[in-house]
């Protein structure tokens, strides 16, 4: 064997993760130039299409590796004895690069491609990460520091905005600065950011995420607040109106609001990062109980949150003793489902046969869930993470679990006396069943929950989304109490759907039943049909008439779908719409000039 025979197909696979990595970066670089100049449309587009980079690339080193190499002619003992030292030359790579951990996921992708599953096993690829990412930064640091207690409040805020240096310019700068610096003296004042009694310490400072998050219509700043032991998070959207101008849309203070708008329930951000594992600490310092994996997959770096969820995973395994069991809930025609009592994620199955009145097979299914992955979620669609051959200790399995795993999966499975291999999976985030919660509900618990329901019918409408089957137990409740959608089998695009009122009938029955023959079409909707099946129980009923008696209404329906075809993007805030400054100050401007006592000394 070469002795430069390792170092070259490292420094191949090296090669390929920087294109890779680039493309990702020029991705986001461009998102600034398309929110500057109001292209949502683009910014969509762009998002969907760096989706697929990695594994473009992953299949372009792959195909270079085989060509150059010709390890197809190797033996599985020649290759055994070839990937260690490939990795170990692959390590020595990584010792000045600023996104290692992605590098090292992106050598596990080729080397399981290349090696096949009969010839790797752990010692080949990183099941532990190699090279340390701890202190990890960019060039210039991945944020910036700003002193309030020097500069003043206002001054700290002014200079905090346009150091981003965005061109457009400002619907009202001035006014939004104080709106801003308002809704910092409210939230000092509420307790609900700033601890009172407030004492700005010697360190007071704001640290600001040197770039912009750009996600649909907005820009976010994404920035803490560090006094003494103290840490606030920030969040501040910058949208542009429609003649072009900025103008700040409100301002988030609270850990649990910062949560919502990183929620695996939303399409991922476009952030330029040439250190990302910096950019996650920062993250995480802001989120503490989301894990690395989600805020990974956040930012873009989807595989990187596979690859970090897979190892929490077996670390949880090693580290609990509860058995895997069928998830509670009505069961589904389409998925088996199951769980880990201690660990807070479901495990998705698609079963061998689907039985009727489902008209769908696994290449529809798994295409419907691609769709999702792509698709704006606009905060009430689940994503998932997909994953093949994941082997779960038998011991583990309760014994109903495998029943219903050999009766409805059996092609998906290989049982040996330690392992349970499930061939594909989707894994999401374990959500309280709709149904079920409506059951055990208060009064007010449900009137919040059927109005959340049907909001993220209508939210999901707005992103041309059509659920197909709304009943309940297609439903979730998340830990923040909203209401998300999770069963993909029958989603359709809006603008695919017809939505029609029910014929009526005319004066002979045979009319009416010739009219009625005539609905043929799987995607002819009839919103009127779906009031009995939604409404049975009377608390429910009272409530959903309450707040959406226009989702029976077809022309709800095709007003929806008109302005979709018109290529009109809805807005879909990340937050409650009443903390939008329009609606928190526009009335009452003329308060927000007064002199406020500020929290910090040296108020500009």
């Amino acid at each position: 064997m070469s002795a430069d025979r390792p170092a070259a197909i490292a420094r191949a696979i090296v090669e390929g993760f920087d294109r890779h990595y680039r493309l990702f970066r020029y991705v986001a670089q461009q998102a600034k130039g398309r929110f500057e100049n109001g292209d949502w449309q683009g910014m969509r587009e762009f998002a969907r299409e760096r989706i697929d980079f990695y594994d473009t690339r992953v299949r372009e080193a792959v195909a270079r590796i085989e060509g150059e190499f010709a390890l197809a002619a190797m033996g599985a003992d020649a290759r055994e004895a070839l990937w260690p030292e490939v990795k170990a030359a692959y390590v020595s790579l990584l010792a000045e690069h600023r996104q290692p951990e992605c590098a090292e996921t992106f050598f596990n992708s080729v080397s399981t491609k290349l090696l096949h599953r009969e010839y790797f096993n752990n010692a080949f690829i990183f099941v532990r990460p190699g090279v340390a990412t701890e202190y990890m930064d960019s060039e210039p640091p991945s944020y910036r520091c700003y002193y309030p207690t020097t500069e003043g409040l206002r001054a700290t805020l002014r200079r905090i905005l346009l150091d981003f240096g965005l061109a457009c310019g400002w619907e009202d700068f001035e006014r939004d600065c104080r709106r801003l610096l308002r809704a910092v003296l409210e939230a000092h004042r509420a307790g609900e950011a700033f601890h009172r009694p407030w004492h700005a310490e010697s360190d007071c400072q704001v640290q600001v995420l040197s770039t912009l998050f750009f996600r649909n219509k907005a820009a976010y700043v994404v920035a803490r607040l560090i006094n003494g032991t103290r840490l606030t998070p920030i969040a501040v959207p910058i949208q542009r109106n429609a003649r072009g101008r900025l103008y700040l849309d409100t301002a988030l203070f609270t850990t649990d609001l910062l949560a919502t708008l990183f929620s695996f329930t939303r399409a991922y951000f476009l952030v330029d990062m040439e250190a990302p594992s910096a950019y996650i600490d920062f993250l995480r310092a802001l989120l503490p109980h989301k894990p690395a994996s989600e805020l990974y997959t956040m930012v873009g770096l989807q595989k990187q949150g596979k690859t970090l969820f897979y190892r929490d995973f077996l670390h949880h395994l090693r580290h609990s003793h509860d058995q895997f069991a069928i998830a509670p809930g009505i069961k589904g025609l389409v998925m088996t489902v199951f769980t880990l009592p201690s660990y807070p994620y479901v495990f998705k199955v698609i079963k061998d046969v689907i039985p009727h009145p489902k008209e769908t097979d696994r290449e529809q299914i798994m295409a419907k869930y691609q769709l999702v992955k792509m698709h704006d979620r606009v905060g009430r669609m689940a994503d998932t993470w997909e994953y093949s051959q994941v082997a779960l200790p038998r011991a583990r399995c309760a014994p109903e679990l495998l029943r219903e795993l050999r009766d409805l999966c059996p092609s998906q499975l290989e049982i040996t006396d330690d392992t349970v291999v499930i061939d594909h999976v989707y894994i999401e985030r374990r959500m309280t069943p709709l149904n079920i919660y409506l059951t055990h509900a208060t009064d007010a618990e449900l009137e919040h929950a059927v109005r959340e329901y049907g909001q993220a019918i209508k939210d999901l409408a707005a992103a041309n989304i059509f659920p197909g089957d709304m009943l309940y137990k297609n439903f979730g409740v998340t830990r923040l109490n909203r209401v998300v959608f999770y069963d993909y089998d029958e989603i359709e695009y809006m603008t695919d759907c017809n939505f029609r009122y029910m014929p009526q009938p005319g004066s002979a029955d045979e009319d009416w039943d010739s009219e009625m023959t005539s609905f043929v079409d799987k995607r002819d909707m009839f919103p009127e049909q779906w009031r009995p099946f939604l409404t049975g129980d009377p608390r429910i009923r009272a409530a959903l008439l309450k707040h959406h008696a226009d989702l029976f209404d077809p022309d709800f329906w095709r007003s929806r779908k008109e302005r979709i075809q018109r290529g009109i993007l809805e807005d879909v805030y990340p937050y409650p719409p009443e903390r939008r400054f329009t609606i928190r100050y526009a009335e009452n401007e003329g308060a927000s000039r007064r002199k406020f006592p500020p929290p910090f000394t040296g108020e500009g």
